[in-house]
This record gives structure tokens, C-alpha cells and sequence, in this order.
């Protein structure tokens, strides 16, 4: 049973990997209302308008989901 669920975290984690790398290609994560501040010491992002696009997507998806299951 154990490798069984290693195995499938793993495959989750490249998955989540790969659409991460093309989120970037796509310009996810430098939208219009994201807040990046620059200063000398350092760099914060705070991803306002990414976070909101993700989370109506995945919502979408696991609302598709759950109709198909019943």
C-alpha cells in the first residue's frame, strides 16, 4: 500500500510541476493586480489576482467532478 501512495504523490507533485511551468509561460503569476514591492534588501510578491484566477479554476474543476461522481 505504501509505495502504492508514494508513487502517486509523486506523480502529483510533477503534475503540479508541469502546469506550474506553464502557468509561467502563460503570464499566471505577473497579472494586473498582483503586488510585487522591490526594495534593496529584497523582493515580496503577493499573488492577489493569480490566487483568485486558481482558486475559481480548481473550484470549477472539483464542482465538475463532483456532478460526474453521482
Amino acid at each position: 500500500m505504501m509505495p502504492k501512495t508514494l508513487i502517486f504523490v509523486g506523480l502529483i507533485i510533477v503534475a503540479i510541476g508541469l502546469v506550474w511551468l506553464l502557468a509561467e509561460r502563460l503570464g499566471l503569476g505577473q497579472l494586473p493586480g498582483d503586488i510585487i514591492i522591490k526594495r534593496e534588501w529584497g523582493t515580496i510578491y503577493i499573488p492577489i489576482t493569480t490566487s483568485i484566477i486558481v482558486s475559481v479554476v480548481l473550484s470549477a474543476c472539483f464542482w465538475i467532478l463532483s456532478k460526474f461522481s453521482q
